[in-house]
């Protein structure tokens, strides 16, 4: 439900895109005089479960991604996976802004690019209606993809889209809550939230999200104006854990989730449409190389959201480097060996 011009999470797409293509294809230019971006550190890598295919020696394999942590950890996952295949890998991550990662993708000067699939079906594919259902979701943009020459693998069980939040301790005051559904059941005085300006504002966003689990924004046995909030996005998740509201407007994957103990409320109802994060490969590419898509498809099932959580915490929480954080991860999962140990 998110219209072409969306959260910055997930990269704002709007008139300046154009500048920042011009910013990421200076960095394709960079790569082809022996340049790399600053971020393409990455340890080196040995063989586990991931293994050289044939014919990937000696071959070129760029990887891009957008410019936010988790964009930045699936970047360095992509990244160390094509250089356990065997592929001399150049690592063009960290590129600013939706749009300008998918147009090198799109162009044939990059090869993978984790992207998720409500951001293709909105606004690259500029479909009106959100898909709710993830199978669903995946399959369609798969389908109507191709004839970009995209190809979507297979998709990870992580969901990384909108919901609601509440701080762990408050729940048993609440009744048990742990479903959307419940907050009808609620007493007025308990149904506060602390949302963002754009998410409050928009049509589809809080007040088609109260209809839809049957309340009415603005009136004294629904949700009156004076039981929201209105806050700057970074703001949001300190204000629910503080008390200053019970529910949050949060994404599902975000690091502070577990940094400050709060719990996501099952959408039980369906509203928010599906995030599910995949790898996009420029389709040529799979042609050339079919091995590679199995290669990604090891590790999908394995990016669920706890662990994209436990990943963006690192980063964003602890203060980790992302490729530290994805090369610990990989390791760990036996995709990758130290080549040292």
């Amino acid at each position: 439900m998110h219209p072409p011009s969306f959260h910055t999470r997930r990269g704002h797409v709007g008139h300046w895109a154009q500048a920042t293509s011009v910013l990421a294809l200076s960095a394709v230019a960079l790569t082809g005089c022996g340049l790399q971006p600053a971020t393409s550190y990455v340890p080196a890598v040995g063989p586990g479960s991931i293994t050289p295919l044939d014919g990937a020696d000696g071959v070129d394999l760029t990887v891009t991604s957008k410019n936010f942590t988790e964009q930045l950890l699936l970047g360095k996952i992509a990244v160390l996976a094509g250089t356990a295949a065997g592929f001399d890998v150049t690592d063009l991550s960290n590129v600013p802004g939706s749009q300008p990662a998918r147009e090198l993708l799109l162009s044939g000067q990059a090869d993978v690019l984790w992207d998720y699939t409500g951001t293709a079906w909105l606004t690259y594919l500029g479909q009106a209606e959100a898909i709710t259902d993830q199978n669903e979701m995946w399959q369609a943009v798969y389908d109507l993809d191709l004839t970009n020459g995209v190809t979507w693998g297979a998709p990870a069980p992580m969901n990384n889209t909108y919901a609601l939040a509440v701080r762990s301790e408050a729940v048993a005051d609440l009744g048990g809550i742990t479903a959307m559904s419940e907050l009808a059941a609620l007493p007025v005085e308990d149904r506060t939230f602390c949302v963002e300006s754009e998410f409050n504002s928009r049509p589809d966003g809080l007040n088609p999200m109260l209809a839809h689990y049957g309340l009415e924004r603005g009136t004294a046995n629904g949700v009156p104006d004076s039981n929201i909030g209105i806050y700057d996005t970074g703001a949001i998740y300190s204000a629910t854990d503080n008390g200053a509201c019970n529910f949050g407007e949060v994404f599902t994957t975000d690091g502070r989730l577990d940094a400050l103990d709060l719990t996501v409320l099952t959408d039980d109802l369906a509203f928010f449409p599906a995030y599910n994060v995949a790898p996009i490969f420029f389709t040529d590419t799979i042609k050339a190389h079919p091995g590679l898509e199995k290669v990604f498809a090891k590790i999908s099932p394995k990016l669920t959201d706890e662990v994209l959580r436990g990943m963006n915490r690192q980063v964003d929480v602890d203060g980790a480097e992302p490729a530290d954080v994805a090369y610990e991860w990989m390791i760990e999962e036996g995709f990758i060996t130290d080549p040292a140990s």
